[in-house]
């Protein structure tokens, strides 16, 4: 009897003690997660605590809260950096609420945990600059080779099995364009061209930003030579077929203002050819025949030029537009990495122009005059420009600092303009948008990976920067590739004159959401229930007064802004 209680005391208490032990441990890895905080204070970059971190609603369940501790446990801890970026980073810590806004807007959560290998990578670079690790020379050496204006297949293209590659390093920008030079051959004559990325968040396959393929005898669908354009992702498979020749004429969308199919193809046309009118005659006799047109011939030389646009990748082929394709949801030319082409073609030449590259600062002979003045706590504008671009898009920044930047009123501070950019997934383009920020003192940093779908955050930011950073009379939103004429814009208000309740720009009324699931324009019944949008502003330009800039980041800060 004794021995059975000591017995069942002894086992009682080695329970609790295993139960002891796992409440702690888990409670340990819990305080690590939700406040991550640095030891070695003696670390200038070291980790500084920034107390407890918001909650967000989890996309999958509104009920369940998730604490983003657990999400990015590193993003919006504060650091010690250089004053240069530091001044990148104004409105980064005043937008960790962005969490909250989540919901509806398509990449937002797989924008913010993309984030934060992307923010440390970046992080660990800072601080190899920062305590000399990296000198200026061996980095410009790296640079020429990460970042290059064009590629050619002699040097960057590898064959196998399932055909030529050709790597992007620093991924597509708006005019990039990749040059195919090759002969369609073999059996059937059909090949297939992939513009592929990295792999999206959630996702171990890399997606197919477009799949390109030419099907000289048909398929199942027609016997008549077709091209076939689609997607593809893990989640989601292959995307709707776009073929050209199309059968239903409706379909024949505009992409850019050109036509998703040229009308050419498919249409039958006549050609003069010469035919013998007897077998023992060497004589020959022109005739007209009839034939289907098709940019593509077995055994025949072709050059294919596919472009970046706006709205979608244009093909030109041996110099006559073929055919178009629009960006699909969340598959968008920066994601692109690398080119595929396989199946029946031999292959000559790939060219790979128009690429993101990065000007160094030593070549620069106006660095000094393109450098951003510093801004004051709380400094009086007449107004500030707030400018959409993206981590890789180097040369529209330039080109902006080169020209309207130039303004009088900028120079002399009437006017702040300063680029508003988020993250990369690709750690190169990081590294010189870190290089390109200390620079010229003109970028905000953003803390999530920068999607299409995700530019209303970007307004909610400039709004953050007029709040809590400047004090502008109005507030102006524009992007990379518009040139803004200053001194009109400021003559214009002032004779307006309207100092509240402003929205000034082109307006647009009785417009309708885009409900195509596919497209990159896409708003879902989530976003806005609404079968017409209320009055609003063309992107490319348009200003907002003071009063409304306060309110939406007010609204932001207390978690009422319905985005």
């Amino acid at each position: 009897m004794k021995k059975g209680l000591l017995s069942f005391l002894i086992v009682f208490l080695f329970v609790m003690m295993v139960l002891r032990a796992g409440v702690m441990k888990n409670s340990f890895r819990e305080r690590t997660l939700l406040n991550p905080i640095g030891m070695n204070l003696s670390n200038p970059l070291e980790l500084t605590d920034l107390g407890p971190s918001p909650a967000f609603y989890s996309p999958n369940s509104a009920s369940h809260v998730v604490s983003t501790g657990t999400v990015v446990s590193s993003l919006f801890i504060r650091r010690n950096f250089s004053y240069e970026i530091q001044n990148s980073l104004l409105t980064w810590h005043h937008m960790r609420h962005l969490v909250n806004y989540s919901q509806g807007l398509t990449n937002a959560m797989g924008a913010i945990t993309e984030a934060q290998g992307a923010w440390e990578s970046l992080v660990d670079y800072f601080m190899k600059r920062e305590q000399g690790n990296v000198n200026k020379s061996s980095l410009h050496d790296v640079k020429e080779k990460k970042c290059p204006y064009f590629l050619n297949i002699m040097n960057d293209t590898e064959f196998g099995d399932d055909g030529y590659k050709l790597r992007i390093p620093c991924d597509f920008i708006q005019g990039t364009a990749i040059t195919i030079i090759g002969i369609p051959n073999g059996l059937l004559g059909s090949f297939q061209i992939d513009l592929s990325g990295k792999p999206l968040s959630g996702e171990p396959q890399p997606p197919i930003i477009l799949h390109y393929n030419i099907r000289l005898l048909g398929d199942k669908l027609t016997k008549d030579p077709v091209i076939v354009q689609n997607t593809w992702t893990t989640n989601h498979d292959w995307g709707g077929e776009e073929r050209c020749h199309s059968s239903v004429p409706e379909d024949n969308k505009k992409v850019d203002k050109l036509n998703l199919c040229n009308e050419l193809v498919g249409k039958d046309y006549k050609f003069t050819g010469s035919s013998n009118i007897s077998v023992s005659s060497s004589t020959s006799k022109n005739r007209s025949r009839v034939r289907r047109y098709f940019p593509f011939k077995q055994g025949y030389l072709s050059v294919m030029t596919l472009s970046v646009g706006e709205e979608g990748i244009q093909m030109t082929i041996d110099g006559k537009h073929i055919t178009s394709f629009a960006y699909r949801e969340s598959l968008e030319p920066w994601l692109i990495s690398e080119v595929r082409i396989s199946g029946d073609l031999k292959l000559i030449s790939v060219l790979a122009s128009g690429l993101p590259s990065f000007e160094e600062s030593e070549h620069i002979v106006d660095l000094e005059s393109l450098k951003s003045a510093q801004l004051v706590p709380h400094q009086p504008l007449d107004l500030f420009v707030g400018v959409f671009s993206s981590a890789n898009n180097f040369e529209r920044g330039m080109v902006v600092r080169r020209t309207w930047m130039q303004y009088p009123a900028v120079k002399t501070r009437e006017v702040a303009v300063r680029f508003f950019v988020g993250l990369h997934k690709n750690q190169m383009v990081n590294e010189q948008l870190g290089d390109e920020l200390q620079t010229y003192g003109d970028i905000q940093l953003l803390p999530f990976v920068d999607y299409y779908s995700l530019i209303t955050w970007k307004t909610i930011t400039i709004c953050i920067f007029r709040a809590e950073i400047v004090s502008a009379k109005y507030v102006m939103k524009t992007d990379d590739d518009a040139f803004v004429q200053v001194d009109e814009v400021l003559a214009s208000l002032t004779k307006t004159n309207v100092t509240n309740g402003l929205l000034y720009g082109l307006i647009t009324y009785n417009s309708q959401p885009h409900r195509n699931a596919n497209s990159k324009w896409y708003i879902s019944l989530e976003e806005w229930p609404q079968n017409y949008y209320p009055p609003w502003a063309h992107g490319p330009g348009y200003v907002v007064s003071n009063d409304i800039a306060k309110a939406v980041y007010r609204r932001h800060k207390n978690g009422h802004l319905k985005v």
